[in-house]
């Protein structure tokens, strides 16, 4: 005899989530954003592995076509942020880097190492390498001699001594980087890509951000505006905190609740050819002077100067200061 399979009698409980499902995905008339709130819950089950696989799939997949608005980036941060319990560090930049470089060396790790030379606190993180045919930072911290730190006691031994840190995502928020991680089983990024820019679980003085997708920096600056942070947003060469010296570069900032926004022109008069390949050693030759190459001296200064723009100088006072901390620097690698 056959065993069938026993009838659906009763209508099943709807799940918590789908209602944050159902939100994004209600078609094109009914479909909507969360609103903050929504977005804070929503966020917290996921955080709190109270979501199913094909839940999680749909949510990030519907969030990525729709396009996130600054209050599901807000909310989502929040989420987040109550559920860490990092100790209270005194942080000066938040430099979040989850692109990764194809057309050219990071300059921006650099750039880091050179700040907190001078006294400039810096905690970087990022979600590891994602992405074919790109140079990540992970995989430079021990040729640049940057602290990897673990938890949040190497971090805060590493900003005392060298003023630099670097921690990994999955160390502190291992939810979004599984999320994260779901690029090549999904086939797209998600939008965790980009909040993870957001996020500044130290609270630092001021998040340095950089997304490269058009229209996307005016939404992360208004997220970090509706959270009180101040930050600066840049379209940074190849989605790295780094300005491209080629090319025109705009400043989408939030200080107290305000936005603002400034227009810095392009340093160079001619674009530089791009190299042939990505040859980290050249990074250290550049560092310790052995070699003088335009483009990355005018990448390089050009981000500190955007780093100490968001901690508080003029672009002439950033970009003067920069160059004194660079031409003074230990050049021991």
């Amino acid at each position: 005899m056959t065993d069938y399979p026993a009838l659906t009698l009763e209508t099943p409980a709807e799940h918590p989530f789908a209602q944050f499902v159902r939100i994004l995905g209600k078609g094109k008339r009914g479909a909507r954003d969360l609103t903050r709130a929504e977005a804070r819950e929503a966020m917290g089950l996921l955080l709190d592995d109270k979501v199913e696989d094909t839940q999680l799939g749909a949510f990030l997949m519907l969030l990525r076509h729709k396009e996130e608005s600054a209050e599901e980036m807000a909310g989502f941060t929040e989420a987040l942020r109550e559920r860490l319990n990092p100790p209270a560090l005194s942080v000066d930049l938040d430099w979040p880097t989850y692109a990764g470089k194809k057309r050219h060396l990071p300059w921006y790790l650099l750039a880091a190492k050179c700040l907190a030379q001078n006294g400039v606190r810096i905690f970087m993180h990022g979600g590891g390498a994602h992405t074919a045919g790109r140079l990540y930072s992970e995989q430079l911290l021990e040729t640049l001699s940057i602290p990897l730190c673990r938890n949040w006691q190497q971090v805060g031994t590493a900003l005392d001594q060298g003023g630099l840190a670097f921690m990994p995502l999955v160390d502190w928020a291992p939810q979004l980087q599984r999320m994260i991680d779901l690029r090549n089983t999904l086939g797209l990024r998600s939008p965790i890509h980009s909040l993870a820019r957001i996020l500044n679980p130290l609270g630092a003085r001021c998040g340095l951000q950089s997304i490269f997708h058009p229209g996307y920096q005016a939404v992360h600056r208004d997220a970090s505006g509706l959270l009180g942070d101040t930050a600066i947003v840049i379209k940074g060469d190849g989605g790295e905190i780094e300005i491209n010296p080629d090319a025109d570069s705009h400043l989408y900032g939030t200080t107290g609740g305000e936005s603002w926004d400034e227009e810095w022109p392009q340093l160079s008069t001619q674009r530089h050819v791009k190299p042939a390949s990505l040859d980290p050693e050249h990074l250290k030759a550049v560092w310790r002077g052995d070699v003088v190459d335009s483009y990355p001296q005018m990448a390089l200064i050009s981000t500190m100067a955007l780093a100490l723009r968001g901690l508080g100088q003029t672009r002439e006072q950033a970009f003067e200061t920069a160059q004194q901390y660079w031409d003074a620097r230990d050049r021991s690698i």
